[in-house]
């Protein structure tokens, strides 16, 4: 594409897009579009402009900070740490009449799909009559030969189907790649939403644009329509945190209400599939999947799988489950297939596709493999049935005009070798939109992601936007986010104002519910290590400060306590922050080990990774303000400056308590909160016996740190009016059921959740982990101060293991040896 000057934020017209090139070689959304939209495409630009003073540079930021309140993220392929979500301010801009050729063209073309599955996996005239080759079926990998006359029993292999588009020169809209197995996309068109309502204000409403939330509620109600139960449960099945589209999977199973399930969360008994919770299996009528089907069961499909169910297939196939989409579907994505669907269009429909396909060669056939091969150089090759093959390092088109030599050869002989699995398609290329990129206006390529979905009378549903993609270069268009890549909110704007998309109400209110839903176990496994690791991470950050302040002179928050530091490094020591060898090193020096510390289970930085990794999981059960403050990175640490790192940790402090906060004043109390609780509760009674076994016996030194770390220095001051003595000392920070930095209290508190929670018996009769509290609790209102020696609290640390053992093996699901020792050595 040619390049264009951009217009510079020194010398641009007052309107930003007043210089805009709309004569962008190729075609633009701007400017090919008609008077009255490009009317709209200049207000929305002042719009935005009005928001900040601070031109271009100045909203992209702000956008980008909803964006990140928002929790929207993603990761690329190989990174094993999350991106922030690249969400560009400028929207793409189309005209109602204009979306109306594209709504009509997608339902048609899902309803193609739907013949096409039923043909496929039902009587396979297509192949019979000749009108598709039997390879291009056969020969991909997701064709799945068991589901051979299975037949949807409502008759819908689709219900949620999305679709890649690109837009040519002349404006013409075109199908670059069908997507039947997950609508990878639907979340973050839903996000970006989100944030453009939150950055750009009334400007969605000024102009026109179509809701998006009538879509969301036709499809959940879709959904819920194949199901038996008038309230039926919907789960969404995830492969994982470490899946690419994790973050969205989560922003879409929290604003849709759907619990978010892995494999290992679920069993079939009798035929049903059911969730395991605290309260005991419940029952799942559908489930939205997010996984191949290949690895749905691996009793039935590839026994490799560790994110399926066991007989997950049988209870889907005697209808004890409902699965969207229908297994099997992905064999339409195929590239193969495009080649023949015109043909198929007119076969299947009577019809001319009113979406044509990017021209596509299936090089199966002889005469199609010499043209991709006599025109190499002006197509894009790619695998057939969209996995790698010869000469592919990935699944991902290549341009055979910028193939090095040697590759242009190999890829020429397993041509020859193996035509079958290879597609050729021209280049495409796309339309342009403009972008804001670098503080400039600029014209960028983009494909648009869009969506249709079955309502509940089993009808399409169009998402009216979609998600687009701007590409950071002129590189063949791929269906995933890379690096560079910028993410864009798609407007359909009218003329006139229209009536908002809401869905219609019920003939009957729902029946009252309260509580938080179901907990699946392990759900409530995470909050539990959740609430531990926070705690663990503030606990080590409180004797850093004690560390710290005993090490400075003129510290007004912490007294000077030099005779015990070293008992304070012992600490350090004990709960893993930094390892034996600083036992006699400069306290600044340990502070900054324990602070940093990463290889170290207890090190504050490795911590708070543990955290952050379990909170991955959660993210559909936090409120954005608690994600927006977990997900936020530790201070940088000076470790040469011991005030600096003082600093720090109190910036850390104040971290925790903005979290308490969160979860004090936000939280239902439900059973989600109570394991989150339970987990901070053993955590700090574990502190508290640590803590008191190494400093309750020793000096007022030793029994000053101890009531700043259990922070009870004040109300000790206020109640004994005397410097720091050991058994009022012991009974404040160990039997003080008013006091919630107390042991006794920890313990009273973990009474009190455990009986909150649900029974799995008929008889009554407490159960373990509740009996084991009880217990402590017994130990704990019998006991004096004089009584809490070292040995009596070493026992009591043993009795809180043995508590936190119970509550994993009544409620928890059961972790490999591996995952089990590792968490382990925390304790």
């Amino acid at each position: 594409m040619p390049q264009t000057q951009p217009v510079s934020a020194v010398d641009r017209p007052s309107g930003w897009l007043e210089g805009y090139p709309v004569e962008v070689a190729g075609g633009d959304l701007y400017g090919d579009a008609a008077q009255s939209v490009s009317d709209r495409w200049r207000a929305v630009a002042d719009g935005l402009a009005g928001i900040s003073e601070g031109g271009p540079v100045a909203v992209q930021d702000i956008a980008a900070r909803h964006a990140a309140d928002l929790g929207l993220a993603f990761r690329v392929t190989g990174d094993e740490d999350e991106r922030a979500w690249p969400l560009t301010v400028m929207p793409l801009i189309v005209g109602a009449e204009e979306w109306a050729q594209v709504e009509r063209g997608l339902i048609q073309r899902a309803n193609l799909l739907e013949k096409l599955a039923a043909d496929i996996y039902g009587p396979q005239r297509l192949v019979n009559e000749g009108h598709l080759p039997a390879a291009v079926v056969a020969g991909s990998p997701f064709f799945v030969r068991k589901l051979l006359s299975q037949g949807p029993r409502r008759g819908h292999f689709i219900n949620v189907y999305s679709v890649d588009l690109a837009r040519g020169a002349r404006g013409q809209w075109r199908v670059l790649q069908d997507r039947v197995r997950i609508a990878s996309g639907v979340g973050y068109a839903l996000e970006n939403r989100l944030a453009m309502s939150r950055t750009a204000g009334n400007l969605l409403v000024d102009s026109h644009t179509r809701r998006l939330a009538g879509f969301f509620a036709q499809m959940r109600d879709g959904m819920a329509a194949t199901c038996d139960r008038e309230q039926p449960r919907i789960a969404l099945l995830t492969p994982g945190r470490f899946n690419q589209t994790y973050a969205e999977q989560a922003h879409l199973a929290r604003y849709l209400g759907l619990p978010l399930v892995e494999g290992r969360d679920l069993s079939v008994i009798d035929n049903r599939l059911y969730v395991g919770t605290i309260a005991g299996p419940k029952r799942v009528d559908a489930l939205w999947r997010w996984i191949n089907t290949t690895s749905l069961d691996p009793l039935t499909f590839d026994a490799r799988s560790q994110i399926g169910v066991a007989n997950l297939f049988d209870s889907w196939a005697g209808g004890g489950v409902e699965i969207t989409n229908w297994p099997g579907a992905e064999v339409l994505e195929s590239p193969a297939f495009a080649a023949f669907m015109p043909r198929l269009c007119r076969v299947l429909l009577g019809e001319d596709p009113i979406l044509p396909n990017i021209a596509t060669w299936w090089c199966g056939q002889a005469a199609e493999s010499a043209t991709v091969a006599a025109r190499f150089d002006e197509l894009a090759l790619l695998p057939a049935f969209g996995m790698p093959v010869e000469g592919f390092s990935s699944r991902q088109p290549v341009a055979g005009a910028d193939l090095p030599e040697d590759e242009r050869t190999e890829l020429f002989e397993a041509l020859r070798r193996r035509p079958m699995d290879y597609c050729g398609q021209e280049i495409v290329h796309l339309s342009t939109t403009p972008a804001i990129i670098d503080g400039e206006i600029v014209p960028r390529p983009f494909t648009v992601r869009a969506f249709v979905a079955r309502t509940a009378d089993g009808d399409w549903t169009v998402m009216p936007g979609g998600f687009a993609r701007l590409s950071s270069s002129n590189a063949l268009p791929t269906s995933l986010m890379g690096a560079g890549d910028l993410s864009a909110d798609v407007w359909v704007v009218d003329e006139k104002p229209v009536g908002h998309s809401v869905p219609p109400r019920p003939a009957e209110e729902p029946p009252i519910s309260r509580g938080g839903g179901i907990l699946a176990s392990q759900a409530a496994d995470n909050l539990y290590w959740f609430g531990r690791y926070n705690e663990r991470a503030e606990t080590v950050v409180r004797i850093v400060r004690a560390l710290l302040g005993s090490s400075m002179e003129g510290d007004s928050g912490i007294e000077a306590q030099a005779g015990a530091m070293p008992d304070l490094v012992d600490l350090l020591i004990r709960f893993g922050a930094v390892g034996p060898a600083m036992k006699d090193k400069p306290a600044a020096q340990v502070s900054a080990k324990a602070l940093t510390e990463t290889r170290l289970a207890g090190g504050v930085a490795a911590l708070m990774r543990r955290r952050m990794e379990v909170g991955m999981s959660l993210r559909e059960r936090f409120a954005r303000d608690f994600w927006r403050i977990v997900s936020r990175p530790m201070p940088s640490i000076d470790v040469n400056r011991p005030q600096s790192m003082l600093s720090s940790a109190r910036w850390l402090t104040e971290h925790f308590s903005a979290l308490a906060g969160q979860v004090s004043e936000n939280m239902v109390r439900s059973a989600a909160w109570r394991f989150l609780q339970i987990g901070q509760r053993i955590e700090r009674a574990q502190a508290i016996c640590q803590f008191s076994r190494m400093l309750a016996s020793g000096d007022g030194e030793a029994l000053g740190v101890l009531l700043d770390l259990c922070d009870s220095k004040i109300i000790y001051r206020s109640r004994y009016l005397a410097v720091p003595m050991t058994n009022p000392v012991r009974d404040l920070v160990l039997l003080d059921p008013d006091n919630p930095r107390a042991l006794k209290y920890q313990v009273a508190q973990l009474v009190d959740h455990l009986e909150a929670l649900p029974s799995l018996r008929d008889d009554n009769i407490p159960e373990p982990p509740l009996r084991a509290a009880r217990a402590l609790l017994g130990d704990l209102q019998a006991a004096l101060a004089p009584d809490m020696t070292e040995a009596r609290l070493q026992g009591i640390c043993a009795q809180l293991n043995e508590l936190s053992d119970e509550i994993s093996a009544r409620y928890f699901l059961q972790f490999d040896r591996e995952e089990a020792e590792r968490r382990t050595r925390l304790l």
